[in-house]
């Protein structure tokens, strides 16, 4: 397994690199997870890295560190465009809170993992490009309004994210507040059909489909020259399928919340965020005991925490 996906490392250099830079550029990224409408420059670029540390359960191991690659292009002052690469490294053991048994995170659904197997892997995603329009600016307009639109494709696997992008610039920008509402449908192939016996002529591989609908609210305050601090809540809320109004759809909801602190150069920014899931999930697709523990939800696309850095380089 490669060193740089283990997580301890990586996050120790990236808050190195936080505090070791000594003016802001308009792509910056405030937050961590929710999305603004700043947008690069036409004709400039912007070469950045993620590492996303989802970790812990209620009972067992478990650990995933995404990482995605990107390239982005000021295609004009409204319109800009992107290409990245996504990866990741999963350890899980045990860490089904119903029954005991080894749950694979729901990015990697696809594989067969066995009750009692330890899961460690490391391995491609996708590949993702990304559009995103800014139809009113929040430093001309009384709000800020973009739309996002991402298709993902990798073995196995396909998405689509859609974003509906607000924000609202106060106190001469220095206090900036964001609101996300972003649909993803993914398919996965999946081995086997759910409820048949695998040694039947009807086990097949199947399409496994599914729907979030995530709400997104973020409040950030420039506090010195080229430094931010920010607090971001995330609604996260899963659906079976590809129609989240029918009937019996939902599966779980879960929600996240923690600081962000930001430093951005005339041509580097850094963003380190950590957020912690609440109490207040629900778990809709089974009857108890279900993968809800304490008020949190530690289903196949949940866990306890998330820290994500991003860092980048414009030109």
């Amino acid at each position: 397994m490669l060193n740089f996906f283990k997580p301890i490392p990586a996050y120790v250099a990236v808050s190195v690199l936080l505090f070791s830079c000594p003016q802001a550029f308009a792509d910056e990224p405030l937050t961590g997870f929710v999305y603004t409408t700043d947008l690069l420059p036409r004709d400039k670029f912007e070469m950045a890295q993620w590492l996303t540390w989802r970790a812990h359960k209620a009972v067992g191991e478990y650990d995933v560190v995404e990482g995605r690659t990107e390239l982005e292009y000021g295609y004009s002052d409204r319109f800009q465009l992107a290409g990245y690469v996504n990866y990741e490294w999963a350890r899980a053991y045990h860490d089904n809170v119903i029954d005991g048994t080894t749950l694979a995170p729901s990015t990697l659904s696809n594989l067969v993992v066995g009750p009692d197997q330890r899961l460690d892997v490391t391995r491609f995603t996708s590949f993702t490009t990304e559009g995103i329009y800014r139809f009113l600016s929040p430093y001309t307009d009384p709000v800020g309004l973009a739309l996002y639109f991402a298709p993902s494709l990798g073995p196995d696997f396909g998405m689509t994210e859609t974003r509906l992008v607000l924000q609202s610039n106060h106190s001469d920008d220095r206090l900036v507040l964001a609101f996300n509402l972003a649909l993803a449908q993914q398919w996965h192939l999946v081995p086997g059909a759910p409820g048949v016996n695998p040694l039947t002529d009807s086990y097949n591989d199947y399409w496994n489909k599914t729907t979030d609908l995530n709400l997104g609210l973020a409040g950030s305050y420039r506090f010195a020259r080229g430094w931010s601090g920010a607090l971001e809540l995330q609604n996260e809320r899963g659906y079976a399928g590809f129609n989240p109004l029918k009937s019996n759809a939902r599966t779980n909801v879960a929600y996240y919340f923690g600081p962000t602190l930001h430093y951005a150069g005339q041509h580097f920014f850094a963003t380190a965020t950590y957020v912690s899931q609440l109490a207040g999930a629900r778990d809709y697709a089974h009857a108890e005991p279900d993968f809800v523990v304490g008020g949190r939800s530690y289903s196949a696309g949940n866990e306890r925490f998330r820290v994500r850095a991003k860092f980048g380089w414009y030109f």
